[in-house]
C-alpha cells in the first residue's frame, strides 16, 4: 500500500478525485492501492525547554542560553491534531512507500518530515511529488514523475535549520530581555527575523520625528508656455534667488540644445508573490495576509499555479504550453488577447530562464478557468492575468525631448562695468544662467495599453511617471522674451512605510533598489521568505509592535522601546538576518554546511548575554538639546540648555507626573527618548505604571505598560493550543497570556455552577477532555454530570460519553 500525504484535507481531495479514490474513511481516502491522508500544517512542533529539563522551566539569567543537545519532538497540543497524527502513525507503519505531498517548498518538506520522524517511520522508503499546480493535468503529470525523496534532503536540513535557529534565537533573546528589561510584569518577545523588521520600521519613525522641514526656493522661467528649471537646483535663502532673478530679468532667453530619444519599456517580469503582495497593496490597499489569502484560494481553486514562489520567470519547457493558455483565457480576457498573434508569439529568455526558476516558477493562470470569484479574489486573478498577457505584448515606446536654454547676462554686466578696465573672471563665467525642461510622448504605448483602465500598481504607466508631456517645437538658436519667477517650497520628511514599501525593504533585506536586475540578487538575502513575510508583518501588529494606521504601518510606543533596549545591534540588523536567509538557501542546495551554519546560531545566542551588559546610554554626560543639539547642563530646579542665554527655551523638570526625574532618568530621556524602567506616575489622579518619553520638540509624554506579565507566564498551565502563549491562571479563568493581542482560549473558573480547579483545567488542556465529572447545575436547578472537551480554544460540553 502506497501512502500519500497532503499538508490540507482539500488537497487530499483533489489528489484523489484525480486519481479516482472514492472510499472516504475517519481521516484518510483509500482504492486503487494508495491511502491518502492529511496534516493539518503543522503537526508536529519542537518540544519546549522544560521538556528537555524540568529547571529550564523557570525564567532565569542564570540559565541562559538554553541550547538543547539535540531538539526533539512533540505533538500538537489540541485533540483534533493529536487524533489525526495517530491516524498518520497507523498508515504510515504499515504502508509499503510513502509518497509526500505536502506544499512543494521549506515549510511543507519539514511538516512532512517532523511527522516522519515523529511516526518513527524514518527508515521507510519515500518519494516527493512536487507540482506548481492543483489542476488534474498537473497532478498526474507529477504522480508520472514521483522523485526520490532522498533528493530534497537539503531542502529538510534548510528548513530544520530556519526552526531550531529561530527556536534557539527567539527564545534565549526573548527570556534575556524580558528578565533583564521587563520590569512591572512586561514581555518582551524576540525573533530572528520579526525584530530586524520592527527595527526597520521604528528607524523610519524615528527619521520622520527627527525630521524639521526647511524652506526653499526654486527659480523658474516660463518660454512658449513650457516652464524651464535652473539647473543649479535649490536656494536655502531666497536673496540667492532673488539675486539670480534680477540679474536675467529684462533678457532674452536663448535655446541651446534641443535632443530626443527614443526609450523602450519593456513589459514587466511576472509576479512572485512578494511583487504580487506589493502591487496589490498599491491599487487597493490590501494587506499582504489579505492578498496571500486569496491567492492560497484561487491556487485551490486551481485558477493560479502555486503562489509561495519568489521567481518571476518560467521554465523553457513550459513555452510549447503557452499559446494553448493564451487560448484558453481569451473566453475571458478577448479584448486583451485580441492584439496578440498567438501563431507568432515572442516567447523571450526574459520571461523563459531556467536559472531564474528556483522551486516554483512565476505565478501565472491555469487552463482552469474561474466562474465567478469573490470580489478580492477576482482582482487578484485579473492582477495575475493581465501581467501574465502583458509578457507578450510590445515594448512601451517613448519620445524624449530634453530641452537647454540660457539666459546671457553678460551684455548687462558689461554695460555696468563700463568704466572698468576689464571683467571680473567670475561675472564671465557666470554670464550665462542655464535652465532645461523635458517633454515625454508615448509613441506606442505596447503593453500599456492593458493597464489603461486599471487602477494604479507598481509598473503602471501612471506609477512610471509615464504622463503625456507634449512641449512646442522649439529649435537650437531660437530667441525670445520669458517670465522668470521665483517658486518657495518645502522639504518634507520621509514617507512612512505602508505594506508594499515595507515588503520591498523586507525582500531586499533593508536596502533601497529600483534597479529590476539588482533588485532580484538581492532576494537571495532577503528578510524572511515570501511564505512568511506577511505572517512577520501580522506578529507584530499582534504584539502591539506595529499598527496599521489607514494604509501606513507605524511603530508603536512599545516597538520603540523594545528597539531602543536591545544593546547588540546585530539582533537587529536586516543585513545580519539577511545573510543567514542567503546561507538557508545555500543550505537548500547542497552548498553550505547545515552543522556550520546552527554553530554559527549558537555561538550568536551566546554572544547575546554577554552584549547585553553593555551600558544603553553614557551617563557621563547628560545628552543633548531636543531643540537646538546643544549640551543640556542640570540646574536646581531642572535640566536646561546650555544655549538659554541664546534664547533656548528647552528645561526637562526635574518634577514630572508627582516623580522626580534623577540624573539617570534624564540622562535615558535625552539620549534615548524614553526611561529604560516604568515608574508609578500621577494623571488627573489616576497612578499607573509608565516610562516616560521625551519627543523631538522636548515635550515629556508617558507610555502606560501593556505587554504580558512575566510571573503569570512562568507559572502557566499548559502551552497554549491556539498560539505561542502560556495558559495562566487569573481570577475569573485560564486563559491565554496571549490575549492582548487577540487569543480566545479560556477555560472559566464555574461552569455551570461546578468549580473547575486547576487540575481540571490542567487534564483539559494535556488531554482535550476531563472524563465525565459529576457536580454540574442548570439554571433551573438540575445536576447533571458531563465530559468536557477543550475544541478550538473553547469547553465544550460532550454527554455522549455519559
Amino acid at each position: 500500500m502506497k501512502v500519500i500525504l497532503t499538508e490540507k484535507p482539500s488537497v487530499a481531495r483533489d489528489i484523489a478525485k484525480c486519481l479516482h479514490i472514492n472510499n472516504k474513511h475517519d481521516g484518510y481516502f483509500e482504492g486503487n492501492g494508495y491511502q491518502i491522508t492529511w496534516a493539518f500544517g503543522h503537526l508536529v512542533e519542537l518540544k519546549e525547554p522544560d521538556e528537555y529539563y524540568p529547571e529550564w522551566k523557570r525564567w532565569s539569567l542564570d540559565s541562559l542560553p538554553i541550547i538543547p543537545e539535540e531538539f526533539g519532538l512533540k505533538a500538537r497540543s489540541d485533540v483534533s491534531a493529536q487524533k489525526q497524527l495517530n491516524t498518520i502513525k497507523h498508515l504510515f507503519k504499515s504502508a509499503d512507500e510513502i509518497i509526500c505531498a505536502t506544499d512543494a517548498g521549506r515549510e511543507g518538506e519539514l511538516i512532512f518530515r517532523y511527522i516522519l520522524a515523529w511516526t518513527g517511520c524514518l527508515q521507510k522508503p519515500f518519494t516527493r511529488l512536487w507540482i506548481s499546480s492543483l489542476t488534474d493535468e498537473a497532478i498526474r503529470k507529477g504522480f508520472a514523475q514521483l522523485q526520490d525523496g532522498s533528493l530534497y534532503q537539503g531542502l529538510y536540513r534548510a528548513a530544520k535549520c530556519r526552526s531550531e535557529s529561530d527556536w534557539i534565537v527567539g527564545l534565549n533573546a526573548t527570556r534575556l530581555y524580558t528578565l533583564k528589561f521587563g520590569q512591572q510584569g512586561l514581555l518582551w518577545t524576540i525573533g530572528r527575523v520579526q525584530t530586524p523588521v520592527l527595527a526597520l520600521i521604528v528607524q523610519k519613525d524615528l527619521d520622520i520625528a527627527k525630521f524639521i522641514p526647511k524652506d526653499f526656493w526654486e527659480l523658474h522661467t516660463l518660454y512658449r508656455a513650457a516652464d524651464f528649471q535652473y539647473v543649479g537646483g535649490r536656494f536655502d535663502k531666497k536673496p540667492d534667488a532673488e539675486a539670480l532673478l534680477s540679474r536675467i530679468d529684462g533678457h532674452d532667453f536663448k535655446i541651446t540644445s534641443v535632443k530626443g530619444k527614443r526609450e523602450l519599456v519593456h513589459p514587466p517580469l511576472l509576479y512572485d508573490l512578494t511583487d504580487l503582495q506589493k502591487d496589490m497593496n498599491i491599487r487597493y490597499g490590501f494587506t499582504a495576509d489579505q492578498t496571500l489569502t486569496c491567492a492560497q484560494q484561487l491556487y485551490e481553486k486551481k485558477h493560479i499555479t502555486y503562489p509561495r514562489t519568489d521567481s518571476r520567470c518560467l521554465t523553457n519547457d513550459m513555452k510549447s504550453g503557452i499559446k494553448s493558455l493564451l487560448e484558453k483565457l481569451r473566453l475571458r480576457f478577448e479584448p486583451q488577447i485580441a492584439a496578440l498573434d498567438l501563431d507568432k508569439l515572442s516567447l523571450s529568455n526574459r520571461y523563459f530562464n531556467d536559472a531564474k526558476v528556483s522551486d516554483h516558477h512565476a505565478i501565472i493562470a491555469t487552463t482552469t478557468l474561474p466562474g465567478s470569484l469573490a470580489n478580492d479574489e477576482a482582482k487578484v486573478y485579473e492582477a495575475i492575468v493581465l501581467r501574465f498577457i502583458a509578457a507578450f505584448y510590445p515594448a512601451c515606446v517613448k519620445q524624449i525631448t530634453t530641452v537647454l536654454g540660457c539666459v546671457d547676462t553678460k551684455p548687462m554686466l558689461a554695460a555696468s562695468l563700463a568704466n572698468t578696465s576689464e571683467l571680473p573672471s567670475s561675472a564671465t563665467k557666470k554670464a550665462a544662467i542655464n535652465f532645461k525642461t523635458t517633454g515625454t510622448i508615448i509613441e506606442s504605448p505596447g503593453w500599456q495599453a492593458l493597464f489603461k483602465n486599471v487602477s494604479p500598481g507598481e509598473n503602471s504607466p501612471k506609477a512610471q511617471g509615464n504622463e503625456t508631456k507634449i512641449l512646442p517645437n522649439f529649435v537650437q538658436g531660437e530667441i525670445g522674451p520669458h517670465q522668470p519667477t521665483i517658486n518657495q517650497g518645502k522639504t518634507t520628511a520621509p514617507k512612512a512605510y505602508n505594506e508594499a514599501s515595507l515588503l520591498g525593504m523586507m525582500e531586499s533585506a533593508g536596502k533601497t533598489c529600483d534597479d529590476e536586475e539588482l533588485k532580484e540578487a538581492l532576494k537571495e538575502k532577503g528578510l524572511g521568505t515570501p511564505a512568511t513575510r506577511a505572517s512577520i508583518i501580522e506578529v507584530l501588529i499582534k504584539r502591539n509592535y506595529i499598527q496599521r494606521q489607514k494604509k501606513l504601518l507605524l511603530s508603536t510606543e512599545s516597538g520603540r522601546h523594545l528597539i531602543s533596549i536591545i544593546a547588540d545591534d546585530r539582533l537587529k540588523s536586516a543585513a545580519m538576518t539577511g545573510e543567514w536567509e542567503a546561507k538557508l538557501k545555500k543550505i537548500e542546495h547542497n552548498a553550505y554546511d547545515p552543522d556550520l551554519f546552527m554553530a554559527e546560531i549558537i555561538q550568536f545566542t551566546q554572544q547575546l548575554k554577554d552584549e547585553s551588559t553593555k551600558p544603553l546610554y553614557d551617563d557621563s554626560r547628560l545628552g543633548d538639546c531636543p531643540l537646538c543639539q546643544q549640551p543640556i547642563i542640570e540646574g536646581r530646579q531642572g535640566y536646561g540648555c546650555s544655549q538659554w542665554k541664546a534664547g533656548c527655551k528647552f528645561v526637562l523638570w526635574k518634577q514630572a507626573y508627582s516623580l522626580t526625574i534623577t540624573r539617570d532618568m534624564a540622562c535615558q530621556l535625552l539620549q534615548n527618548g524614553r526611561t529604560l524602567n516604568a515608574y508609578a506616575i500621577k494623571v488627573n489622579d489616576d497612578v499607573f505604571n509608565a516610562q516616560l518619553t521625551l519627543n523631538p520638540s522636548g515635550e515629556i509624554g508617558y507610555n502606560k505598560l501593556q505587554n504580558q506579565p512575566v510571573q503569570n507566564i512562568t507559572d502557566a498551565l499548559a502551552d497554549c493550543p491556539l498560539c505561542n502563549g502560556k495558559i495562566i491562571e487569573t481570577s475569573k479563568a485560564y486563559s491565554c497570556s496571549e490575549w492582548r493581542n487577540g487569543c480566545k482560549a479560556v477555560i472559566w473558573k464555574t461552569i455551570a455552577n461546578k468549580n473547575i480547579t486547576p487540575t481540571i483545567a490542567k487534564k483539559l488542556l494535556s488531554k482535550g477532555e476531563t472524563g465525565v465529572l459529576k457536580g454540574f447545575k442548570s439554571t433551573k436547578g438540575t445536576e447533571f454530570e458531563v465530559n468536557l472537551k477543550f475544541v478550538d480554544g473553547k469547553v465544550e460540553m460532550d454527554f455522549a460519553g455519559r
